[in-house]
Formats: structure tokens, sequence, C-alpha cells
């Protein structure tokens, strides 16, 4: 992959015809590096944020070994990289996918929020003895800007005897939630692992893992949520409280956290008509959050007087095809002056931008290249490890 300074450099070698995918390995490096220093326990990655081969090899070379999957192409990235471990986190599976996971990929963490589901583990593994598995319990998603809590999870009513029957049939049995996506408040690691030790305790079993799943937020403009340690220390603090703590492993799977701000997204723009910018990518390619989800990226202008100041104004998006629905609204403020041919940078589009394209109208097609600066927000500047702070919690992990 060619490597550029910035996106200035890039262009000033030369522009390109598709909008770019700009990979900076030393953000998703540093993000893996943080947590692996400072959660109290093992970290998997959720490959659906971000599955691109390179950027599943930075992680790993990072130090991340435990990857979430939730289909075989994901599968087989991860059984590519030099000493990891996938995990089976999707509640719902084909019995093909059970079957190749464990037989052919060594798999052998599988979560389920149904006895359907675990009979069908069981039977697909031949009855196998080795089994973690993993009861996925509903989670409340007040706390996040993206819910999550109506496909999965298995109601408190219904916890307690899938918990007893997962117990008889497990070697290791563990339990896990999703806050939701972009988590804004570390009160949500809080109140779910407390949940967490009442469905154990209701249910009588002795569990080995607590999984509190994703959720775990990056930064974006209005999207500012609390410093990371703060998520640590409440996740550290509620853990070391609850009384089933004692016995149990602590997972979590970050995603958007990890990779957000390993990428941007370089585009130009066709034409202006007032305050709206038709740009050569858009909903329907790697700007998908924004158009659908309402995520304002940061941004910045590359254009032929990019380096000086100018009065802001706010624009919306058009993307490249040809339906009406290719519509962002933003705004995302750019100089007054902008204009077709210029270039726009889109950052921290690391986490659900590239895997969200389509190929409709012929587009969803980008040039990648590595760039050398740092990502335009960061929620690693903090300066200060609380890996200290672990307590108890380290020691059980």
């Amino acid at each position: 992959m060619e490597k550029y300074r910035n996106a200035e450099h890039l262009l000033d070698i030369r522009r390109r015809e598709q909008p770019v995918l700009a990979f900076r390995p030393h953000a998703a490096a540093r993000a893996s590096q943080w947590f692996l220093e400072n959660f109290p326990g093992r970290v998997l990655y959720a490959v659906k944020a971000n599955d691109a081969p390179h950027v599943l090899r930075t992680l790993n070379d990072a130090g991340i070994r435990d990857f979430d999957v939730a289909s075989l192409k994901e599968l087989e990235n991860v059984s590519a990289l030099d000493g990891a471990a996938a995990h089976a986190m999707n509640p719902v599976k084909s019995r093909a996918f059970i079957r190749t996971a464990y037989f052919d990929h060594g798999v052998r963490t599988f979560s389920l929020d149904s006895q359907d589901e675990l009979e069908k583990i069981l039977e697909e593994t031949g009855g196998a003895k080795d089994l973690t598995l993993m009861v996925r319990f509903a989670c409340n998603s007040a706390f996040s800007e993206i819910p999550l809590e109506n496909k999965f999870g298995i109601s408190w009513h219904e916890a307690a005897d899938l918990l007893c029957r997962t117990r008889q049939s497990a070697e290791r049995l563990g339990l896990t939630f999703n806050v939701g996506s972009q988590a804004m408040s570390p009160e949500a690691y809080g109140h779910a692992l407390r949940t967490t030790s009442q469905h154990i305790i209701h249910a009588g079993v002795v569990a080995d893992v607590i999984d509190i799943g994703g959720g775990f937020p990056s930064v974006y403009p209005g999207l500012e949520p609390p410093a990371l340690s703060s998520y640590m220390a409440e996740i550290n603090d509620v853990f070391d409280q609850i009384a089933v703590g004692w016995h149990c492993e602590l997972w979590a799977e970050p995603g958007r956290a990890l990779v957000a701000e390993s990428e941007s997204l370089i585009v130009r723009v066709d034409a202006r008509r007032g305050d709206t910018l038709y740009i050569n990518d858009g909903s329907f390619g790697a700007l998908y959050d924004a158009a659908h989800l309402d995520f304002v990226f940061p941004c910045r202008h590359i254009g032929k007087d990019s380096g000086a100041s100018a009065a802001l104004a706010a624009f919306s998006l058009y993307g490249p095809t040809c339906d009406s629905a290719d519509f962002i609204n933003g705004p995302f403020y750019l100089p007054a002056d902008i204009a077709e041919d210029d270039h726009i940078e889109f950052g921290n589009l690391g986490a659900y931008g590239r895997v969200m394209a389509a190929r409709f109208n012929g587009c969803g097609y980008y040039d990648e290249v590595e760039l050398e600066d740092e990502p335009m927000l960061t929620a690693y500047d903090e300066g200060v490890s609380v890996a200290g702070q672990a307590s108890s919690a380290s020691e059980k992990a």
C-alpha cells in the first residue's frame, strides 16, 4: 500500500478518480495497546466494525489475539492471523457455520440466547465437552446512541432456565450483553454488570466468564463521550463489588473504539449548488452512518488554498449515485468558497465505514493508501494509564 505524509501530500503526487480510504496503522495500534493495558481482562476485537485484512493484521501485530466473528468470511480472515483465536459471539448461527468453526477452525466459544440455539450448537459439534458457551441476555441501551436491544438477548424470566441448561453442557459458562453502540456514559456498563450478577444469583449457577460486549465510544463532533479511563474505572469498581465476580474472567468486545480513528475518507467535489456539495462517495458508501444515523464526522477542506484561513459555511452533501436518497444532511462546516475539484477529508471513519459500502450504481470502490499524520480527533490523548487501578479485577482475569 502506498504511503504518504498526509492527504495534501497524496493529492500533490496524484489526484484520484475514485474516493480514497486512508489507513493510519499507528492509530489502530495505539488504540489496541491502550485497551490491552487498561481493560482488566481479555480483549476481543469485534470484526464487524472493520474486516479489512490489513486492519486485522495491524491489530494482531499490536497484541490483539482474540476476535469476535459472525460469518465464515470473518472466520477465514481471522484464521490467517498468527496466534489468533476466533469466538463466535453472534447468538444465531447457521449449522454449517457451527460445524466449520468447531471442526475446521478450532472455535470453542459460542454465544446463544435460546434453548434452540443451545441444542443446535451441541448437535453440530457432536456433543462437544470443551465448549465455552456464552448466554446473552437482553440489555437496556438507554445510554447509547445506537440501541441494540431488540434483536438478541433472552429476557429476565427465561434466563435462569437457559443458564442452568447451558451450565450442564458447557465446560465453561459465560454471560454476555451489549449496551448498544457508541455508549455515551460509563454507567451503561455498571448497570449491566449488576444485572449480570443478579442473573447468576437468580439461576444459582457458577459462571466462569462475564463478557461486557462492545459499545465503547469513539469521539465525533457533537458526540464527545467521557474519557475512556472513566469507563475502565466504572467497570473495575462494579466488577470488584458484585458477589459473583471473584470466580469470573472478564471479557470485552470493542470494535468502534479500536478502529474508528484508523481510517479517513478523501472525496472530490464534483459540483456545488448553493450550500449543497455533490461528492464522489455518499450514503451508499463509507458515509452510511452520516446519512442514516446522523453522525457528523470531522472534516476538512483539501483544496488549492487549504492552508489559508477562510470563513466557514454549513453544507449538506449528495453522493455520486442517481438516487435522491443518496443525501447527507450534515451540516458539515467547510470553507465558504469551496468549489468543484476541491477535496474533503472526513476523519474517524475506520469503524462501519468501508464495511457498509455497497456497489450500488457502480460506486463503492476505493483507492487505498496509508497516511502518517494523526487522526482529526482522538480519544487516546489522556496520557495516563489506569492499569494500576485494576486491583483485584485484573488478578481475577
